[in-house]
């Protein structure tokens, strides 16, 4: 068996979907893909494909995994490792396919007979968050996650503070103490206005603060964290175990949340899971992405003992025009009840893509997120 030919396609909302084909007619699907830089990741998955792997064995993924990543003097970044990450999905579901079975029986079998899973509220300059959360906790969900904040300056007035709090105990006042709330910095908070934000939280008992600082300020994550009980999440925006490498040994953060299509894959995922569970630290995949990504994560779940809680991205604000559904067979495969998701019994990924529906909905997607500004014109984290 060989790997013969390959397809992608840029689909609304914002993603990008990897086809690869076998010379046996077997297909698998991934979804490479950087927000907003979905041309640039596009063009290094060609660059690996037909560089690498044209015409090799598909089942050799290790082997293909550290070609794809060795093989180039430089390494790693959002771009590569998203490309690698793509790729390495829909070898996988090759492999799974071929031997018929899911992903995760070939990764050591199941570790758990369902997932957590939270749902996304408030948008990205939170409003309506408690009428909001009432809502989802009514549709069965346990677990939320809301952005923290807006725009910040670099240190801001008591009242940005104010508001944030206010924020959080809204929510908390609708759905009680039994309904987690996680709590999303978007490192938009400089490590000033972290260390006052999450002191100021902390009554309000969030599940996690997630990146209180942006990752290349991770270092201030000991003076964050020697503020609050409150466990400390990041990771979206690390590619890699050597990223996280740092991060596990200065023994700062309590949940992890590598990308399934940005962190390397299935194949790097399950090593930086392993490797969090040395240092007791719990793994939250971050997937605001599509149903090829969403599968991937929910095989790493399946067999990883500290998985923790999954991100999905139904019904998030960045899907204006196409949810996470619209792109399947069978839109029952991630059918939310009770705030889990049962695992996939299907061989590979679990899904199967609608073809017809992807090639009709294919084109040129333009995705960008916004450029925020303060009031004296700066650029503002978004």
């Amino acid at each position: 068996m060989r790997i013969v030919d390959y397809e992608l396609y840029s689909v609304p909302p914002r993603w990008l979907f990897l086809r690869l084909e076998t010379s046996d007619g077997l297909v698998g699907w991934g979804e490479p893909v950087v927000e907003g830089r979905s041309r640039t990741v596009r063009t290094a998955v060609q660059e690996l494909l037909d560089g690498y792997l044209l015409g090799e064995d598909p089942l050799r993924i290790e082997d293909h995994w550290q070609t794809m990543y060795r093989g180039g003097f430089y390494r790693g970044g959002p771009v590569l490792m998203s490309a690698i990450a793509g790729i390495d999905q829909a070898l996988w579901d090759i492999k799974g396919k071929h031997f018929g079975a899911p992903v995760y029986e070939l990764l050591g079998g199941r570790a758990r007979d369902r997932v957590r899973v939270y749902q996304w509220i408030g948008g990205d300059r939170p409003e309506g968050v408690a009428q909001a959360a009432t809502k989802k906790v009514e549709e069965g969900f346990s677990a939320l996650k809301m952005n923290a904040t807006s725009e910040l300056q670099h240190v801001d007035s008591p009242a940005a503070v104010a508001a944030a709090v206010e924020r959080i105990a809204r929510v908390r006042e609708a759905v009680g103490p039994e309904v987690d709330i996680g709590v999303d910095f978007h490192g938009r908070a400089s490590k000033s206005m972290a260390k006052r934000l999450v002191s100021a939280l902390e009554p309000h008992e969030p599940m996690f603060v997630e990146e209180p600082v942006l990752p290349e300020h991770n270092d201030a994550l000991a003076q964050v964290a020697s503020r609050t009980s409150v466990p400390i999440a990041t990771g979206e925006r690390l590619f890699s175990r050597w990223d996280f490498k740092e991060l596990f040994e200065q023994g700062v953060v309590d949940i992890v949340q590598p990308d399934l299509s940005h962190a390397g894959g299935i194949t790097e995922v399950k090593k930086i899971a392993a490797m969090a569970a040395a240092y007791d630290v719990s793994m939250a995949p971050h997937c605001p992405l599509g149903p090829i990504a969403l599968a991937s994560c929910l095989q790493v779940d399946a067999c990883s003992p500290n998985a923790l809680i999954q991100e999905q991205s139904l019904d998030i604000h960045y899907n204006e025009t196409r949810d996470v559904l619209h792109y399947l067979e069978n839109r029952s495969e991630f059918a939310f009840d009770d705030g889990y998701v049962e695992l996939p019994t299907e061989p590979g990924l679990g899904i199967d893509i609608d073809e017809e529906r992807v090639r009709d909905n294919a084109g040129e997607v333009d995705w960008h997120n916004p450029v925020w500004r303060h009031e004296d014109g700066s650029v503002a984290e978004w």
